[in-house]
């Protein structure tokens, strides 16, 4: 989920730089509110490859219905196992195609444990941008939010949560989980830095999200312990509603995952917690601070790209050795920032 929210600033760059150029965007049914607010040259392609498209019978009939549409170039922003056979089937049938650089070899040299590379490797970002390129459509990334200045609209919302904030009030977004463990900061520990950032604000609004069954009920657990604060991503009906919501925060606070990006592309600042994964792997959200991103300095990170691999030690003490003192503060000074462009 977070690789295709990463798309959508290059492909809001491109469509509003190119207004003549007709775009359309292939990927899995959830991913279309990620688009519902693009130029009106940028339509959706839904593609159920659990269903509808699965196996290599299923993807055979989905290049069917992608080349009745007569396109003229394809980019291949994912560049897994499906895509590569549909690029492979454009190129057979000489289609115009180009495909992500991963730099998998320099994503090597940053998780090895020795001779690690100390550079950071280029944005996700300017990966997307540089397909377009190699397709003869150069970009200049310019984007902000999904939403109008304002925000999105806390209309389409549920009772409790389509009301403006009142004049001097804070909302927070928090998002505990993702999707391995070292990415994970201890549940008890972010509710401890939840808890410092409601005593110096009396009266915030917290708002939680995560999705599953085990988050549903960690995520409600913590919300009956904290004053003001309810599980958003059970009652604001899916991830349409949890953008809307999210740009109307104050600030964020989210692991290395998809709200993080979702957040990023909402125009919302976020306070994001790392451990196994590093921000220079090029997956630190669209127009965010990097020092915004609390992180332990120990040699062992990152020890994995994307955070799917067992720790090193054994211990997760990259998490383990982020305070939640660390979190309220940069949490603290990210609404101060915010206080003074008002």
């Amino acid at each position: 989920m977070g690789d295709v929210a990463m798309t959508v600033p290059v492909v809001d760059s491109l469509a509003r730089q190119y207004p003549d150029v007709r775009i359309t965007m292939l990927s899995r049914p959830f991913a279309r509110p990620f688009f519902e607010y693009m130029p009106s040259n940028v339509g959706f392609m839904e593609a159920d490859l659990k269903n509808e498209y699965y196996g290599v019978k299923g993807l055979n009939a989905l290049y069917r219905r992608l080349t009745a549409k007569n396109f003229t170039a394809i980019a291949d922003f994912h560049s897994v196992l499906r895509s590569d056979y549909l690029r492979m089937r454009f190129n057979i049938d000489r289609y115009k195609v180009a495909h992500i650089d991963k730099h998998r070899s320099a994503r090597r040299e940053l998780v090895s444990q020795t001779g690690r590379r100390t550079q950071p490797l280029p944005a996700a970002f300017d990966c997307y941008a540089d397909v377009l390129a190699r397709l003869g459509y150069p970009v200049r990334l310019d984007f902000r939010s999904i939403f109008p200045p304002g925000g999105g609209d806390l209309g389409r919302l549920p009772e409790g949560f389509n009301t403006p904030k009142a004049d001097g009030e804070k909302w927070i977004g928090i998002a505990p989980f993702a999707a391995h463990p070292g990415k994970v900061y201890p549940l008890e520990m972010m509710e401890r830095a939840v808890r410092l950032v409601a005593d110096r604000h009396p009266g915030c609004r917290l708002f939680l999200f995560g999705g599953g069954k085990d988050e549903t009920a960690a995520l409600n657990a913590m919300a009956s312990r904290l004053d003001g604060c309810v599980n958003a991503s059970a009652k604001v009906g899916g991830i349409a509603g949890e953008l809307i919501l999210m740009s109307h925060l104050d600030v964020m606070v989210s692991m290395d995952s998809a709200n993080m990006h979702m957040a990023s592309i909402a125009g919302t600042p976020v306070v994001s917690v790392w451990g196994a994964t590093h921000p220079m792997a090029g997956f630190m959200g669209w127009g965010q601070d990097p020092a915004d991103a609390v992180q332990a300095d120990l040699s062992c990170r990152p020890c994995s790209i994307y955070g799917n691999k067992p720790c090193l030690r054994g211990d997760l003490l990259c998490m383990k050795n982020i305070s939640p003192e660390q979190i309220a503060a940069r949490v603290e000074l990210v609404l101060r920032r915010g206080a003074l462009r008002l």
